[in-house]
């Protein structure tokens, strides 16, 4: 008897260890929402109107509904990313597409693009010159100095694909200076560059205090609805989170679609981008918000950056982009 009482006690007490296991479990996977392998990520952006989106999600508990909490770090562009990524210091970044391309395609980091953020739309990207400024077209470029984001990014492909029909050649270290785009109005003002290609709000802030001239819109022509920007991480982070990036596109994804309307991105603007008023955000240009990752759009910037020299080979867009998330 006492044997057999010995072993009901220790077949309740090793039922009771499963259950206490198993409500454990359970508690586990419902304070990281559905088994997310992280339930927090730092996320890398810019205070810019294309990143109008990722605001969205965060304020309008988009990632919460997720299971996500989405801490954001502030960076200068998408070559700042790449470093941060590597490190583990930012988990998903916001960024141009020529960085990460380049990133992958020179062995720097093992990119996977998560979301596509942005794409031009007319006037969101320009090219702008003192309102006294002797220069009045694209071909009086030559030999003069550009104020861009960061070189060999999207900013200097759009400059010299604008300039190249004009007879311009422009090259990147001569032609180009790395101005931040809120300093961009006092480069301009102070001559210490000719031209600035202003982002969205810079642009129309800096013609409506400086009045500035619209040299050419690099939205246009061949750059036309030309893709911009993106959300990527690591191929070992996307490798061993798998769910929390499907939880994040899926939150962004949603964001996106929200920014179609222009009055949702005008209030949000003010709220996190720093110097931005009601005034700048009510009468700036937007960005377009792709709702899908397309792999057939995304390839048109690597083959503009082999054109251009900026990529010494094709780059095939494809295998960058997250497995099953991708369509065209």
């Amino acid at each position: 008897m006492h044997a057999l009482h010995r072993r009901t006690l220790l077949a309740g007490a090793l039922a009771l260890t499963v259950a206490a296991s198993a409500a454990a479990c359970g508690d586990s996977e419902e304070k990281s929402a559905n088994g997310l392998e992280q339930s927090e990520i730092t996320v890398g952006t810019m205070l810019v109107g294309d990143t109008a989106p990722l605001q969205l999600a965060i304020s309008r508990g988009l990632f919460k509904a997720e299971g996500l909490t989405v801490k954001t770090q502030v960076i200068n562009g998408g070559a700042e990313a790449i470093p941060r990524l590597k490190s583990g210091q930012l988990d998903i970044s916001f960024g141009n597409y020529v960085s990460f391309f380049n990133a992958a395609a020179t062995g720097a980091l093992k990119v996977k693009v998560v979301a596509e953020a942005s794409q031009t739309a007319p006037k969101t990207h320009t090219l702008l010159v003192a309102k006294d400024s002797p220069i009045r077209s694209i071909a009086d470029l030559k030999g003069k100095k550009i104020g861009v984001n960061t070189k060999r990014n999207v900013g200097t492909l759009l400059v010299r694909s604008a300039a190249k029909p004009a007879g311009v050649e422009l090259d990147e270290d001569k032609n180009f200076v790395e101005v931040p785009p809120p300093n961009m109005e006092a480069a301009l003002k102070s001559g210490s560059v000719d031209a600035v290609q202003a982002i969205e709000p810079f642009g129309t802030q800096i013609q409506q205090k400086l009045g500035a001239r619209l040299l050419a819109d690099l939205s246009s022509g061949a750059t036309a609805d030309f893709p911009l920007a993106g959300y990527a991480t690591t191929e070992e982070f996307a490798n061993k989170n798998p769910k929390t990036v499907a939880a994040f596109q899926r939150a962004i994804v949603k964001a996106q679609g929200m920014a179609a309307d222009r009055k949702v991105v005008q209030d949000i603007l003010p709220k996190y981008a720093r110097g931005i008023d009601a005034n700048v955000a009510a009468t700036m240009v937007y960005t377009a918000y792709p709702t899908s990752l397309n792999a057939t759009r995304l390839q048109r910037v690597a083959d503009v950056m082999q054109q251009f020299g900026i990529a010494s080979q094709r780059i095939d867009v494809k295998p960058l982009l997250i497995s099953g998330a991708t369509s065209g």
